[in-house]
């Protein structure tokens, strides 16, 4: 009887080893979609953020969750064939930015919830019905575009007392065009003449920085669009090569790899964290209606006065006082 009860439970708990062994081989690990209209190269800092970000909520990349990236370069003809696929390998919700990137997942599926990194002005592109209840499967973090390039052209204007031609780079293709509208009736405000040329892919940059030579600016404030965030290479070259002040619209810009002169943005690192915090409550059961869209409360002053020497600029001490990181 004894020998029976025992036989009776070693068969209870290997049926309960074999029950717990196949849920664990049954366990669904949640897959990532992050789809980037611009360079992982360029943005490495930001992805490491949101690397950080999940690793601090439990998330161990390849262990307990599954990121599958896609980076379009700036050719945004490679957009929408990414969300496509993103959708076709079950992606459990959708990373994303800038406004095209959102319409590109929208169009690729209208059940799989977006998390949104940076997106300018998410209610008039038609993102979402309301900060507060974004309504349907898109939330995450706008950038307040529209704010931010008059604040980038005063920080230009102070930095060169006298300034009133300013050359920028935009496609117009893209969303609302990285705020530019905004910035162009800033700098009407300001009495300072915007000179914009249209960048549309990579071939366009020559005409575009031979206009603004042609234009005789003095400046070069850039507007953020993925086509401009990925050629920074060239972009940097140019103004080194005709001694062109610059003001940009993402710190990667001014990092001292780089050696862009100033920029003013949100800190994008601060961005990307917090993107994690929305992948984990939407993966948690939270619905992407259920999740405001957050604001940037961050914001970073960039000036690079190894530039500034290099181009014969002096910088006044009242912008300097105002930087929050200056690079030596």
């Amino acid at each position: 009887m004894t020998r029976g009860l025992i036989c009776l439970a070693l068969v209870g708990m290997f049926f309960m080893l074999c029950v717990s062994v196949d849920a664990q081989q049954t366990t669904k690990v949640p897959r990532i979609g992050f789809l980037s209209p611009g360079s992982a190269v360029t943005f490495q800092s930001r992805i490491e953020a949101f690397h950080q970000g999940l690793r601090g909520l439990g998330y161990i990349e390849g262990r307990n969750i599954v990121v599958e990236y896609r980076f379009a370069e700036g050719k945004q003809s490679l957009m929408a064939a990414y969300a496509a696929d993103l959708v076709r390998l079950n992606s459990d919700l959708i990373v994303t930015s800038t406004t095209s990137g959102v319409r590109a997942v929208k169009n690729a599926s209208n059940a799989i919830p977006i998390v949104f990194t940076n997106v300018g002005d998410p209610v008039r592109a038609g993102l979402v019905d309301s900060l507060a209840r974004p309504g349907g499967n898109v939330t995450g973090l706008s950038t307040v575009l529209s704010d931010l390039g008059g604040k980038r052209l005063e920080l230009l204007q102070e930095s060169l007392p006298g300034i009133k031609r300013v050359a920028t780079f935009r496609n117009p293709d893209v969303g609302e065009g990285g705020g530019f509208e905004p910035t162009l009736a800033a700098a009407r405000a300001l009495g300072v003449q915007l000179l914009p040329s249209k960048v549309r892919n990579t071939d366009d940059f020559s005409a575009a920085f031979q206009e603004a030579i042609r234009e005789r600016a003095q400046a070069l404030l850039t507007i953020p669009t993925p086509i401009v965030n990925v050629h920074q290479t060239q972009i940097l070259q140019f103004a080194a090569k005709n001694r062109l002040p610059g003001m940009y619209a993402i710190p990667e810009f001014t990092e001292p790899s780089a050696g862009g002169l100033m920029s003013y943005a949100p800190s994008y690192a601060e961005l990307y964290r917090r993107a994690a915090t929305y992948v984990d409550k939407i993966l948690k059961g939270t619905k992407p209606v259920d999740l405001p869209v957050e604001q940037p409360t961050k914001f970073e002053f960039v000036v690079n006065l190894k530039t500034a020497k290099q181009i014969g600029l002096t910088i006044p001490p009242n912008v300097l006082a105002r930087a929050d990181k200056v690079i030596k």
